[in-house]
């Protein structure tokens, strides 16, 4: 009841006007940052930052977040149309999505994306609503090598459910963790992988990187093609009652991971959408068609990196720590608007707190409004005949690289990065575990060093601990599980030789 009284607090705070047109400008906006690869979120919200100095915190924050979830949620679009993920959270949503819109169902997947992200969001709120004090409880007892055991159980999950097989799996891994760690160590200062170039000091970008091995390989694929396949129908947008029985428990299961996820500080979308949708892979009876075009396999990861980026905003609101790069932006600006998140802010501003939580089920159903009537004109993209849209795509990507870096050099490394993708797409190795490498490698030495740090040395501190040696061990079996499984159905189920045919000789007489 407390929870009910404190949420229509906050919905007497958002339905002030200048409120709610923050909420409706921050949202759509929000959804266009995600819609381009480039700028994204926090670039977004660095900006936008000097334009609420002077409005009241809470309406600063209402704004700020929007743009935030907003983003989230419309990144999907582009890695449905043309597998170009807008924002790293809309990675795995491209897995099932863009072989959806190629299918000439372009219309049902952005549905679908649109549904599962507006319960994961819903999900997410309910969950920050009543237990984010629990919770945040819960996120400070993961030290450094909760941290690692976590992210290596992430990493594991995924490659061991590549289409490619176990061991294409784990080199697309391992070739995703070398290249997180390219530049400058941060604690040693040592050059690791730079071959001279300054331009590689930095490491490599994560939008190089992704653009490369999905949009730009795709472009290589169709431009190599020799016959042109005619555009693909835009398709029905109506989700039948079947398909939503379907995609229900995929939806629910993956607003759980990515809400539990995202509360992790650190973990955030990204993270949370690759396990929900490697869960949900693993459970599912068809998990052969994940990759091919299976509407669960867009659910799960759009409702869990919704619901990992509203479960960000609980140890950000609750403990002052952010869960996120977003959120770390945004901790910054509740600062230099003079609000000290963490346990007394329930206390000394509740406006805040709870204004943005509304704001936040507002804000998704707003999105849900916005987006469902632009689904017909978003998915005319893929009408565009073959000759312009494919130098659209590279324009695309090109503006996209250029404009984080304005470095040249990184248009170079996208090109590479393209042959990479298309030549692993040739010889059957995944992108999914290359990705999720990039995204983990660096996170997971930091945490290793740190454990290693105050353990002096011991490795033992990842298995002594009971969450990182749980953690650990459940990855441990994520690799073996897959090898035995199909050993075990190559012998049979029981391991024992089949019975001898029976002859007409044998039967009994009648």
């Amino acid at each position: 009841m407390d929870a009910l009284s404190n949420l229509g607090f906050g919905l007497q705070v958002v339905a002030d006007p200048f409120n709610l047109t923050l909420v409706v400008l921050g949202v759509l906006a929000g959804t266009i940052i995600g819609m381009l690869p480039g700028l994204g979120p926090i670039t977004a919200i660095a900006l936008l930052i000097p334009t609420t100095f002077g409005m009241d915190p809470s309406s600063a924050l209402i704004l700020l977040s929007g743009v935030y979830y907003g983003a989230v949620f419309g990144g999907s679009t582009s890695s449905i149309l043309l597998n170009a993920p807008g924002i790293a959270g809309t990675v795995a949503t491209s897995f099932d999505g863009y072989p959806m819109a190629r299918s000439g169902r372009a219309g049902k997947a952005l549905a679908i994306a649109a549904i599962a992200s507006f319960i994961g969001g819903t999900v997410a709120l309910v969950g920050l609503a009543l237990i984010a004090p629990l919770l945040a409880a819960v996120a400070v007892s993961f030290g450094p090598a909760e941290y690692f055991a976590l992210m290596v159980l992430g990493l594991t999950a995924v490659t061991s459910l590549s289409d490619g097989g176990l061991v294409k799996g784990l080199m697309a891994a391992t070739f995703g963790v070398m290249i997180s760690i390219v530049g400058i160590d941060q604690q040693t200062g040592t050059l690791r992988y730079t071959f001279g170039r300054p331009e590689l000091y930095e490491g490599v970008d994560f939008l190089v990187v992704v653009l490369g091995v999905f949009a730009m390989a795709e472009v290589l694929r169709l431009a190599l093609k020799r016959t042109a396949s005619p555009p693909q129908a835009v398709g029905s947008l109506r989700v039948s009652r079947a398909e939503l029985r379907t995609i229900a428990p995929a939806t629910g299961r993956g607003s759980v991971i990515g809400f539990i996820t995202g509360v992790l500080p650190g973990a955030g979308a990204t993270i949370g959408s690759f396990i929900g949708y490697g869960f949900e892979k693993r459970i599912a009876k068809d998990a052969d068609t994940f990759g091919k075009g299976n509407p669960k396999g867009l659910a799960a990861p759009e409702a869990a990196n919704n619901a990992a980026a509203v479960g960000s905003f609980v140890p950000l609101l609750t403990l002052g720590v952010p869960g996120s790069g977003t959120t770390a932006v945004l901790l910054g600006a509740l600062l230099v608007l003079g609000i000290q998140p963490g346990p007394m802010m329930f206390v000394d501003r509740p406006e805040v707190f709870w204004g943005v939580i509304a704001s936040m089920y507002v804000g998704n159903i707003v999105l849900l409004i916005l987006n469902l009537p632009l689904i017909p004109l978003l998915a005319r993209i893929l009408r565009t005949p073959r000759p312009l849209l494919l130098p659209l795509i590279v324009v695309f990507c090109v503006l996209g690289v250029y404009a984080v870096s304005f470095s040249t050099f990184d248009l170079w490394l996208l090109l590479l990065f393209g042959v990479v993708g298309f030549l692993m797409r040739a010889n059957g190795f995944p992108a999914a575990p290359l990705i999720l490498g990039l995204i983990l490698g660096s996170l997971m030495e930091v945490s290793m060093r740190r454990a290693l740090q105050i353990a002096g040395g011991d490795w033992s501190v990842f298995t002594t601990k009971p969450i990182s040696a749980s953690l650990l061990a459940v990855a441990l079996f994520s690799l073996v599980a897959p090898p035995l499984l199909a050993w075990r159905r190559a012998r049979g189920v029981s391991g024992e030789p089949a019975p001898e045919p029976v002859t007409v000789d044998d039967r009994a007489a009648p």
